[in-house]
């Protein structure tokens, strides 16, 4: 189970419900489906799976195959691909499971065999109790695979991501949370008659995209610097947990790739938005794209980007999101502004947020060590008046940093992380009342300008390609 670091860095533990769920109820949501509504769609028999809100909407579910959005019914383009899916429901198509993946995918296709959707169901995730790919046995609620995320909660991380693109600036396929209701279910899950009532399932559903190839079949030189920062944008924002190679689709503009040609396009954002501070992984920050500078309309998109905005938006339309989640966001977007401001790349951005490995050990990244170091300075009554870290060296430094490089003062401290010990460690901000995480966060961007000047200084020779790359 994961817990927060220890007591004397002043952050409390995460803590995990004691009870779990072996079947996710809509109504843990807590959302008003009733905001959904479906007049302006023309109702007929060719069209029999779109769900209205009534009485019998359960006994609707339990007798038919159907669908409703639970996250998403404000969107658009959400609208157009539920209506999509419906009509393919009526006409009797039966889903294809994903063979890939440690969770349960299944294809939804229209009926000229054009594949329209992905439905993930939230009780077949890796672990959950109904994983059909023995990877199961755990409740709903408890940590999954990455322990700051909860099992049966990638879903809502899924449309949130869609929520969060502003404008489709990083190319986030159209996602919803649906309750999706299929005979397939049941056969897939038991082999039973198919002429049996179907099962509903609360699924991430997002629109299929056609792909060539996915990014671990390319060399990232095919890839474009664009795509490349806009994905990476949103996945800092978010602090993606599993960027890897497999979940970016390589679309080909003409028959051959290009240089810099081959458009990528993100999915699977399940592993977003942690509860705590985790250990991200950006596949981008491996590729020489990350090293180039943000180009004018990118540094731009990100001074504009609003971490309270955000927030909001995400309790308005996602309440099921932990508040703690949010907290998240926003102090990663307030991170990523800021060293977008100061003139960081991604890499250097990548590099302060992920944990290094230093003699076969985890240890805590740049941005743990700014938080433990922003929660001392409350705890210590260093802000002054005017809210300003007062002078400190080492004794604003927790126990765990005491012991190296007394000499620089705060930033040589927190350039020499700690070993991380994932069982007493894990950073979150749940338990901050709201006046204490105003004034965190305050502290926190005091001391961002000496981190990032530390990383410009001691990153000069490592990134010397940024001049000399080409793409």
């Amino acid at each position: 189970m994961a817990a927060a670091v220890n007591q004397v860095h002043g952050f409390k533990p995460l803590a995990f419900p004691p009870r779990c769920h072996p079947h996710l109820d809509c109504k843990m949501l807590e959302l008003s489906q009733s905001k959904f509504n479906f007049s302006c769609i023309h109702r007929s028999s060719s069209t029999p799976c779109l769900s209205h809100n009534s009485s019998n909407a359960e006994d609707d579910f339990s007798t038919s195959p159907r669908i409703e959005i639970i996250v998403g019914h404000a969107l658009p383009q959400v609208n157009s691909l539920v209506v999509e899916v419906a009509m393919a429901m009526s006409t009797g198509v039966e889903l294809e499971r994903a063979p890939s993946g440690l969770g349960g995918a299944y294809f939804l296709h229209a009926r000229n065999g054009g594949t329209i959707a992905v439905a993930k169901p939230v009780d077949e995730e890796p672990l959950a109790i109904n994983n059909p790919k023995g990877f199961g046995g755990r409740m709903l609620g408890q940590p999954g695979m990455k322990s700051s995320i909860r099992i049966g909660e990638t879903g809502a991380r899924e449309s949130a991501a869609y929520l969060l693109d502003h404008g489709g600036f990083s190319g986030v396929p159209p996602t919803a949370l649906v309750k999706l209701s299929h005979f397939n279910f049941d056969l897939l899950k038991s082999g039973s008659d198919s002429g049996s009532n179907p099962s509903y399932k609360i699924a991430s559903l997002q629109r299929f995209v056609n792909h060539d190839s996915d990014a671990g079949d390319l060399g990232p030189s095919s890839f474009s610097v664009t795509c490349v920062h806009h994905i990476g944008i949103l996945d800092v924002r978010l602090m993606n947990l599993d960027r890897h190679a497999g979940n970016l689709l390589v679309r080909q503009e003409n028959e051959s790739y290009g240089l810099g040609k081959a458009e990528l396009v993100p999915i699977d954002h399940g592993f977003c938005l942690p509860e705590c501070l985790d250990n991200p992984y950006y596949e981008w920050q491996h590729w020489p794209q990350a090293s180039l500078p943000f180009s004018e309309a990118e540094a731009d998109y990100i001074s504009r980007l609003d971490p309270f905005k955000d927030a909001e938006l995400l309790r308005t339309h996602i309440p099921s999101i932990r508040e703690s989640s949010i907290r998240v966001l926003i102090l990663c977007t307030i991170f990523l502004k800021q060293a977008a401001a100061y003139g960081l790349c991604l890499v250097d951005i990548g590099e302060m947020m992920t944990r290094e490995l230093l003699g076969g050990k985890e240890h805590c990244s740049s941005l743990e060590n700014l938080c433990v170091a922003a929660k001392a300075s409350l705890n210590m009554g260093l802000i002054d008046e005017d809210h300003h870290i007062a002078e400190a060296d080492e004794v604003l430094i927790p126990r765990v940093f005491k012991n190296r490089h007394k000499a620089g003062g705060l930033m040589r401290s927190l350039s020499s992380p700690a070993p991380y010990n994932s069982n007493s460690q894990s950073i979150s901000f749940a338990d901050m009342g709201n006046e204490e995480w105003h004034s965190f966060l305050e502290a926190f961007q005091q001391l961002l300008p000496e981190a990032f000047e530390e990383k410009t200084s001691m990153g000069l020779a490592k990134h010397r390609l940024r001049t000399s790359c080409a793409f």
